[in-house]
């Protein structure tokens, strides 16, 4: 029975399908942890890649700097905002994004960042 069981719910529960994010200048695909701006692969240290998948996974949605802090350093970490500053500024450069006119990551004031996706661009 307990192996019946077992197969009902890995056939009843859809496997995650990971994100893709593609406006046809920036390609961030998650599964295959692969980040591409104007057709060049764009190499991203580890914690620049989780904090542009955090984001990507809740495009469109604010993500607060404790949640981020959380996420990416862990608990101990929740009010040391300058690592998080100094890790949003060397992604922007990467991908080319400027804070003053933010194509992809836009800061919301006091409270965290958020992925914008233009219109035709499938997160």
């Amino acid at each position: 029975m307990a192996r019946v069981r077992a197969l009902l719910r890995a056939h009843a529960a859809p496997a995650e399908s990971l994100p893709v994010f593609d406006d046809g200048r920036l390609r961030v695909d998650l599964a295959r942890r692969e980040v591409v701006l104007d057709g060049v692969p764009v190499v991203l240290a580890r914690k620049e890649y989780a904090l542009l998948a955090l984001l990507v996974r809740h495009a469109g949605r604010v993500v607060t700097q404790p949640q981020l802090l959380r996420e990416l350093w862990g608990r101990s970490h929740e009010q040391d905002t300058h690592y998080l500053r100094i890790l949003v500024g060397k992604l922007r450069n990467k991908l080319g994004d400027a804070a003053a006119a933010p194509r992809w990551i836009v800061t919301e004031p006091g409270v965290g960042l958020r992925f914008v996706a233009p219109p035709a661009a499938k997160p």
